[in-house]
């Protein structure tokens, strides 16, 4: 179960009969005040509306009796779950569709408090997490009170703590915001997923800026299709969810959706388009980092520099700047910020005395693992040796096209196993292996421990090891459970097991 949702002590508590004003219902005969809300009756807390909405396998209001446990004092329901609601003794307000309403009365319930924040949202198949991070540690050095939100972790202010999703659901993000609200926060980061654009995550709140850095093939098992992943994607660019669009051009659908979307859209162009509002140019890449000049409006030009390799990177730190240039960040606050900036598992160089490279990153789409590569390679002497997994239950057309990125981009490829889940592994690294035609020598190894261990007992002087998939990840799911597992961790042992025995 996850851990309790963040809940705010000093909003105005609202009344039962206002919120059926506010909803245009019937108010029962009861007013109970209401301090909270929740959909799930497990993390029900005193003094909350209890949504009891059509899911997938059950009605909430099949669980009204133990909301009110935990308790609820009141119930949103449609008219199929209205009988359970009441029977629990639960005033209940009815409505066509709760899961429609669920945002909206969120922020109602605790005062719209996404509203006293500047909210820059970033959404994209690739480089969300990135992104957030460098606008982020600009917003700090801006002197913001920051928070952010996304697939790593939850910062409220300097309070940290990891995310269960890279979006939350809307109660739970509504009343995150209230808690940064009363706490200090200016400004709030965050990832905004196309599941939680598709399943109404975000409804309810109005972002500054949001921000696109490119589409790629990836959750189709959700979506279907790439025309409905990209619909779900630009959905973040219409008027009730965005009042500014910042859009990497060079991606073909972020050119298309700057084309189209209906709110202003400021363009950016890694590969210096002159045609776009935000330029790239002069990049220089190092082992270490990546360094470009940034050619923006009314002259503006900055030379930055970040900590984290690679070439992608640079459309990332391009949106940054140029989300960070629409919420009033001066140019020096900017490159200050994006500095400093490090992100967990992306990119992530992992140093124990080794004469070779090993480096960690999340990388988990056919592009995202091309991309990698093709970074690696020019800065690597030896060999690139690249490990690669695909997840289970999730898109399986992605596997061979998987496979077939890493043996096209390194030298030798070893598939091995990521998150299986309720999958067969070994069905799971066939697929993978299918698909790895090109330079590269194949190794099927099932283990993720053993596979790691393999590539870095195999590395010799000048060789990069590129260990892909998992990033930050703490764990590893296998038949339902999940075991401890960080590719960082795992990488540093061994490294340290060879250190000691050479």
């Amino acid at each position: 179960m996850a851990a309790p949702a963040h809940r705010p002590t000093t909003h105005q508590p609202r009344r039962l009969s206002e919120a059926a004003a506010f909803l245009g219902v019937a108010a029962p005969a009861e007013d109970p005040e209401l301090t909270g809300i929740a959909q799930d009756s497990r993390r029900a807390q005193p003094g909350d509306l209890y949504v009891a909405r059509p899911g997938e396998f059950a009605h909430g209001a099949q669980f009204a009796d133990k909301a009110r446990a935990n308790g609820a004092v009141a119930a949103l329901t449609d008219e199929a779950g209205q009988e359970d609601c009441v029977r629990a003794g639960l005033p209940t307000l009815v409505v066509g569709d709760p899961r429609q309403l669920l945002g909206t009365i969120s922020a109602w319930v605790y005062g719209d408090p996404a509203d006293a924040l500047t909210l820059l949202g970033i959404t994209g198949t690739n480089g969300k997490t990135t992104t957030s991070y460098l606008v982020d540690a600009a917003l700090r050095a801006a002197g913001n009170g920051t928070g952010l939100i996304g697939t790593i972790e939850t910062r409220i202010g300097d309070d940290v703590e990891v995310s269960a999703r890279t979006t939350p659901e809307a109660p739970d993000l509504h009343a995150l915001f209230a808690v940064m609200r009363e706490r200090g926060v200016t400004a709030a980061t965050m990832e905004v997923s196309s599941h939680a654009l598709t399943l109404g995550r975000v409804d309810g709140v109005r972002f500054d800026v949001a921000g696109f850095t490119n589409l790629s093939q990836d959750h189709l098992e959700i979506h279907g299709d790439m025309e409905s992943y990209y619909a779900a994607k630009a959905s973040l660019f219409g008027k009730d969810r965005a009042q500014l669009g910042v859009v990497n051009v060079d991606d073909a659908a972020g050119a298309l959706l700057a084309a189209e979307a209906e709110i202003e859209i400021v363009t950016v162009s890694p590969s210096g388009d002159p045609a776009a509002n935000w330029r790239a140019s002069d990049v220089a890449l190092e082992p270490t980092g990546v360094a470009f000049d940034v050619h923006g409006p009314d002259d503006t030009r900055l030379r930055v520099s970040l900590g984290i390799p690679g070439e992608f990177n640079v459309a990332n730190g391009l949106v940054a700047v140029a989300m960070l240039h629409a919420v009033g960040i001066d140019g020096a606050a900017i490159v200050r910020g994006l500095a400093t900036a490090t992100v967990p598992g992306r990119m992530e160089r992992i140093q124990a005395g080794q004469a070779f490279t090993a480096i960690v990153d999340y990388a988990h789409t056919p592009d995202a693992i091309e991309r990698v590569l093709a970074t690696v390679r020019p800065l690597t002497e030896g060999r690139v040796i690249a490990v690669v997994g695909c997840g289970g239950d999730r898109d399986q057309s992605k596997r061979p096209l998987m496979g077939a990125a890493a043996a096209n981009g390194a030298d030798v490829a070893v598939i091995t196993d990521d998150n299986p889940r309720s999958e067969d592994p070994a069905a799971i690294r066939a697929a993978a292996i299918a698909g790895a035609k090109g330079r590269a020598e194949v190794v099927e190894i099932g283990g993720r421990r053993e596979a790691i261990g393999w590539a870095l007992d195999t590395a010799r002087q000048g060789d990069t090891v590129v260990v892909l998939g998992k990033g930050h990840e703490l764990g590893q799911e296998i038949a339902g459970i999940v075991h401890p597992f960080d590719d960082r961790q795992v990488v540093l042992e061994q490294l340290r097991r060879m250190e000691e025995r050479s």
